[in-house]
């Protein structure tokens, strides 16, 4: 960038009483100055009066089964900062504070927003003067006579102290901006901080949900495989007596076997969600015993909060960091703007020059001097106009992107209040279709034993109430992870959190049950 400096006037002399008028004169100008560029305004868009296509369900569907409460939709109802409680699980209680208080991810986040706060300082700084101090000491040698001559050589000292003081002049609201914009950037990462919060917690609970659902299955399949094998000695019992052939034997001994293979995948999938429970609280798996979690131990909240669309916008905090950097983003165009025009800098400075240090501070060795000058770009090849341009589509780009996390938070609420009306129905199904398919295995069974039925009506028996087991136990904690969702959805009620109490002592470090 080519630049070019304006007239200036420089005075150098000695201390007087005209410096501190100019400083001052040119402090009222620099807080007099305008501010170019568009100010910010906080985004707004049209919301709808709901967030679905249909307006959402007071009371859910309830099923006769753990876990399977109706449900309350409280619209306009406020969210507590500690959400997950309402589950009314100590031990969830204990991962959710123990992640909160131990994750790294937590941990980088509170040092972003430390590091955007000291940079806003750096930033304000700018404001104010700069003055520095300097102090000198020069050894030198020099001829006496430039023509060769055998004199021997002037040999002298000289010392001298300095202080300078630069002062840039915002009459155009430039620095002012960048400071408007390194606040807007602590904006960014205080929701940043909040939307990392809001994520630990809910995959902290996610994770203890799927856990519990796991070991439900296990527990399940567990005793599905003790009754295939129960049944396999039937079927051997009838082959010796006659009454079944040895292909009966052989299918049931696949059955035994699948059920055996079924159990291995839930095993795996339970390890891995401890696992991940484990890096939550940013720890090892081995340092770390996560107790036992088991769905029958969770309480499924009877009411849960809906709030009204308009009040989203307040709440997510990934659409209030959206609009912190739209905010960022605005401030950043003024910078650019102000790039463009005159920039005007006084410096000036005050010292002594002397040949020993006692006479240093000697009114006949002290000198002054003040420097005002204005540098005016002319030539950049349009660098900074382009600047411009690219920064004013940046702040463009971040308005269409603030628009596009409101759609998606609209979209999102949606969905979890779809699917928290849905799995309440499907609760309902599961839970009739393993009764029935509990009454019908056991029926086919002891028909099979009194020579009614083929073993073929038996092992499909099986099969079926093997199948509505597991999907009973998923839809229970489909209902769970509903709810987690929503919370999650609806911001998670981060403007209610207090300072949060450390978890239970031991809790976490006990043998597992």
């Amino acid at each position: 960038m080519s630049e070019t400096a304006l007239p200036h006037h420089e005075r150098i002399g000695r201390p007087g009483t005209s410096a501190p008028w100019v400083l001052a004169a040119a402090l009222c100008l620099s807080v007099a100055g305008c501010e170019v560029g568009p100010d910010f305004h906080a985004p707004a868009i049209a919301t709808p009066g709901r967030v679905g296509e249909t307006a959402p369900v007071a009371v859910t569907a309830s099923a006769p089964t753990a876990g399977g409460a109706a449900q309350r939709i409280e619209v306009g109802r406020d969210i507590p900062g500690d959400w997950w409680a309402a589950f009314r699980s100590p031990e969830i209680t204990a991962l959710v504070a123990t992640a909160l208080r131990d994750s790294p991810t937590i941990d980088a986040a509170e040092q972003a927003l430390r590091q955007a706060q000291e940079l806003r300082l750096e930033q304000a700084g700018t404001l104010l003067p700069t003055v520095t101090g300097s102090a000198s000491r020069t050894r030198q040698e020099l001829p006496i006579s430039d023509e060769g001559g055998q004199a021997p050589p002037l040999l002298y000292s000289d010392y001298g102290v300095r202080l300078d003081l630069s002062y840039t002049l915002d009459v155009w609201g430039g620095l002012r901006r960048a400071v408007e914009q390194a606040g807007a950037e602590v904006e960014v990462q205080r929701f940043q901080l909040e939307a990392a919060y809001l994520g630990l917690s809910a995959g902290v609970v996610d994770s203890a949900i799927l856990a519990a659902s796991l070991a439900g299955q296990i527990d399940a399949q567990t005793q599905l495989i003790g009754f295939e094998q129960r049944q396999l000695d039937t079927v051997r019992t009838q082959f010796t007596l006659g009454g079944a052939t040895g292909t009966d034997v052989a299918t049931q001994q696949a059955q035994v076997a699948e059920a055996q293979t079924t159990l291995v995948p839930f095993q795996t999938e339970l390890a891995q969600a401890r696992d991940q429970l484990a890096a939550y609280l940013g720890r090892a798996p081995s340092e770390v015993a996560i107790p036992r979690l088991d769905l029958d131990r969770l309480t499924l909240p009877a009411a849960v909060p809906l709030s009204v669309p308009s009040a989203l916008l307040e709440q997510r905090p990934d659409i209030r960091a959206a609009a912190a950097t739209l905010h960022a983003q605005t401030a950043a165009l003024g910078v650019d703007i102000a790039m463009r025009l005159p920039n005007v800098t006084l410096t000036a400075s005050v010292g002594s020059d002397a040949a020993n240090t006692h006479q240093l501070f000697s009114p006949t060795n002290g000198m002054w001097s003040l420097v005002n000058q204005a540098v005016q770009p002319i030539f950049d090849a349009g660098q900074l106009l382009h600047r411009q341009r690219a920064q004013r589509a940046a702040m463009l780009q971040a308005a269409a992107q603030w628009r596009g996390i409101v759609v998606s938070a609209f979209q999102n609420v949606a969905d979890v209040l779809a699917a928290l009306q849905n799995d309440a129905v499907a609760l309902v199904y599961a839970t009739t279709a393993q009764t029935a398919a509990a009454r019908g295995l056991y029926l086919a069974s002891l028909q099979y034993k009194l020579g009614g039925v083929s073993y073929l009506s038996v092992l499909n028996a099986e099969q079926i109430y093997q199948n509505t087991v597991i999907t009973l136990i998923r839809a229970r904690a489909a209902r769970y992870a509903d709810t987690v969702a929503l919370y999650q959805a609806l911001g998670g009620g981060w403007w209610r959190r207090d300072d949060l109490p450390p978890p239970p002592p031991g809790l976490l470090n006990s043998p597992l049950p």
